[in-house]
């Protein structure tokens, strides 16, 4: 038997667990990786995550950009610290609260929050599951609240995830209206009217008749929350499940996942040229069958006209 030894722990992750080596004793005994993390979060609040350069981070500091890299070796380094830091770890008061249900809507409700204190973190990429001590904190929530159910060990993370991906997407969403707000001085109310009149000027009934009917049931300007109700619906059907269990019924196997086509993920010439055709045939038909109405709703008004001149 071969014995293997655990990989070792990328610089970032071993700063957030706070097991990396310190630094070398310096000049600088007031610098630290927290003043440098605290740094990069307030700019990256104030003006977004462009703002966050080692530059600009060492400029708010009063120091020299070689300098934080005694600390922080790397700028993905302290884009991970910052999500640590922003992430927080999830309310002590979810804990308090009766059943399952209860404590993932308070779970879901804190991150959506967490996405508006900070939109910047939705701007960073998702490169596999973030082994920091706060984000590990928020996904031990989840399946803690789910321990005392019927469900298996996967399903009790996929529900976890699913809330925790839902929150995110929510997240993007009224993150997006507080740019909008921002940088055109509307308020959010505003915005979602604006958004609305410019669906009315180009969704036509013939083209896109069940979103044409969404906007003039106005959808775009209801105070209804959809992220909630959507939210509540997916936490129904995983109520069912959790009844069907304690009837007595099977657990659900699902193994299937989705996968694009090797030969697609490995970029050949060929196989983009040839998704580049269908894309540009699936747009010709678009555009046919748009004709194709156009002139059908003309016709019905030649026959129309000329049924009363008759």
């Amino acid at each position: 038997m071969i014995d293997t030894e655990p990989p070792e722990l990328p610089r970032g992750i071993a700063l957030a667990w706070g097991v990396a080596a310190d630094p070398q004793r310096g000049p600088k005994r007031e610098m630290s990786v927290e003043r440098i993390v605290d740094a990069a979060v307030e700019l990256a609040d104030a003006d977004g995550i462009g703002a966050v350069s080692m530059a600009a981070v060492a400029a708010a500091l009063g120091f020299t950009p070689m300098s934080l890299y005694r600390y922080v070796s790397a700028k993905d380094d302290l884009l991970l610290l910052m999500q640590e830091q922003a992430t927080g770890v999830p309310p002590e008061s979810h804990r308090e609260l009766d059943g399952w249900r209860e404590k993932l809507l308070a779970l879901y409700t804190e991150q959506v929050l967490l996405y508006q204190r900070h939109p910047w973190m939705l701007s960073l990429p998702i490169t596999g599951s973030p082994i920091t001590p706060n984000s590990s904190a928020w996904l031990d929530a989840g399946l803690g609240a789910l321990e005392d159910t019927a469900l298996t060990a996967e399903e009790r993370i996929a529900v976890a995830l699913a809330v925790t991906g839902y929150a995110r997407w929510c997240g993007t969403v009224l993150a997006g209206y507080t740019e909008q707000s921002r940088t055109s001085g509307l308020t959010p109310d505003e915005v979602a009217v604006r958004e609305s009149d410019l669906y009315d000027r180009v969704i036509t009934a013939d083209e896109f008749p069940a979103l044409r009917r969404a906007i003039d049931d106005g959808v775009f300007t209801s105070p209804a929350d959809p992220f909630r109700f959507a939210m509540d619906r997916i936490l129904d059907g995983v109520e069912e499940y959790i009844h069907a269990l304690d009837r007595g019924e099977p657990h659900a196997q699902t193994t299937d996942w989705i996968s694009a086509d090797p030969a697609e993920l490995a970029g050949d010439r060929r196989v983009k040229e040839a998704q580049k055709r269908v894309r540009e045939a699936e747009k010709a038909l678009r555009e046919a069958r748009k004709l194709e109405r156009q002139a059908l709703r003309d016709a019905g008004e030649r026959v129309a006209r000329a049924s009363k001149t008759a």
